[in-house]
Parts: structure tokens; C-alpha cells; sequence
């Protein structure tokens, strides 16, 4: 398994959930995975991600990161290229909730999920272009993104204003980067899951919204964290060409209902 043999890639939030998912797919790819997050320990329980990653064999660290200060990103960045020299792979994935509507929302939730899903992913876009623009091509690109947005970035996400709003903002920024940067080899994409169930939060728990998920997705099961990952290695590797700016759906087909 080597798409990404000798790869630098940063993961956000990747201590639990879709992020740790991600970060375990790379390192058995190959790839000298970065595990950053806010918190070491898997919200969903067991053994710290780079744990799992050098059982394994695999290469990696942990570095201690708020996306939502761009000191933190800046210093993130710093130190995988210290240590490797550059950066092939930004994998944005850190996000957090509300599960509050328009009305419910507050002043301070409204931020914190902004801060979070959109703020910090305009932080690590910025930071991984500004180093990749510094580094020679490897192969196609100098360097690849790889933003986790939601298809509740394009339809509503039922009952959490604010992160619906900040993953339509993820599919844009998408864009955004991807035709600017074109011209200097950086390619940015996304992949916006459907339902996935981590284990790590308040949906997975909830009986109603499991049935409900269950019966607007075709697929006969729920999504799994690993098909994300298996999207975003894809996105993340050479056997991507020729493609960005892209939303990829992982949803089991929901959005085609």
C-alpha cells in the first residue's frame, strides 16, 4: 500500500472521528502523517491515533492545534516542514457544531463554529498554499488540499444553522483556491460526506435521527468514517489527475434521491 510513499500530510482533527479515520489511511499508505487536534485522546474512545499509526510501522507526530488561530496553523506548518523538509498533503478536516437553529443559535456558538469549520479552514488553505508555492513539483502538483466540507453545505443541515452554513462556505473556498492556484500546480478539492456515523456524537446516539438518516440514503447501510478516508487518499494521491476544485459526494447516494 504506498499511493502516498514518503508524503507529508497534515490532518486536522484527526484525534477522532472522520479525521482519525483519514490519518490511519494515509500512514498505511505511506504517507509521514501529521495528527493535529486540539485534544490527543480519541473522542470516541481507544488508543491516541499516532498510537495506532506507529503499531503499524508508520511515521508521524502529533502537534497540539486550534485551527481557529492562525498562530497555531502557522506553527503547525512550521514545524512538518522543519522536520520534512515540505508539505505534500493538507487534509482540513477539524469542525465542530451547534445543533441549534437560526433562532437558537447564540452570538458566541455562531462564532465558534465559524472560528472552527470556516475560519480555520481558510487558515490552513492559506498556510499550505504559502508553503507549496515555496517547494518544486513533485510529480503534477506542488502540493495537494484536500477540504472535508458536507452535503449540508448544500442542502439544509436540519436544526444547526451555523454548520450548514460554514461547510457551504467550505465548497467554496474549494473553488476558490483550486482556479487560482491551478497555474501553480496546487490542487484543492473536497469531499462532502452524507451520514457518517463516528461515534463521537450526539446524532450517533440518537435513535430518530439514525432512522431518519437511514431512510433518505439509498445505500443500505450508513457511512463509515474509512469511506471518507478512501475518498480523500484518492484526492490526496496520484491517481487523481486532472481534477480540481471538485465536491466529491460520499453520501450513499443521498443527494441523488
Amino acid at each position: 500500500m504506498t499511493l502516498l510513499r514518503g508524503k507529508v500530510a497534515i490532518i486536522t482533527g484527526a484525534s477522532s472521528g472522520i479525521g482519525r479515520a483519514i490519518a490511519l489511511r494515509f500512514a498505511a499508505e505511506g504517507a509521514i502523517v501529521v495528527v493535529a487536534d486540539v485534544r490527543e485522546s480519541p473522542m470516541e474512545g481507544g488508543e491516541p491515533t499516532l498510537d495506532l499509526i506507529r503499531r503499524g510501522n508508520g511515521q508521524g507526530f502529533f502537534w497540539p492545534t486550534d485551527v481557529s488561530r492562525w498562530a497555531d496553523v502557522d506553527r503547525l506548518v512550521g514545524e512538518a516542514v522543519r522536520l520534512h523538509d515540505r508539505l505534500d498533503v493538507m487534509v482540513n478536516n477539524a469542525a465542530t457544531f451547534s445543533g441549534t437553529t437560526l433562532l437558537e443559535t447564540t452570538e458566541e456558538q455562531w462564532n465558534r463554529v465559524m472560528g472552527v469549520n470556516l475560519t480555520g479552514m481558510f487558515f490552513g488553505c492559506k498556510r499550505a498554499v504559502q508553503q507549496m508555492l515555496k517547494q518544486e513539483p513533485c510529480g503534477e502538483a506542488r502540493g495537494r488540499i484536500v477540504n472535508i466540507s458536507s452535503q449540508h453545505g448544500m442542502i439544509a443541515a436540519p436544526h444547526d444553522c451555523a454548520y450548514g452554513v460554514s461547510k457551504a462556505g467550505a465548497a467554496y473556498i474549494t473553488r476558490q483556491v483550486a482556479v487560482d492556484y491551478a497555474k501553480d500546480l496546487v490542487i484543492c478539492n473536497a469531499v462532502a460526506p452524507g451520514k457518517i456515523v463516528t461515534g463521537n456524537s450526539v446524532a450517533d446516539s440518537d435513535p430518530a435521527r439514525l432512522e431518519y438518516a437511514q431512510r433518505r440514503t439509498p445505500w443500505p447501510r450508513l457511512g463509515r468514517p474509512q469511506d471518507v478516508a478512501a475518498a480523500a487518499l484518492f484526492l490526496a494521491s496520484e491517481a487523481a489527475t486532472y481534477i480540481t476544485g471538485t465536491n466529491l459526494m460520499v453520501d450513499g447516494g443521498w443527494m441523488a434521491g
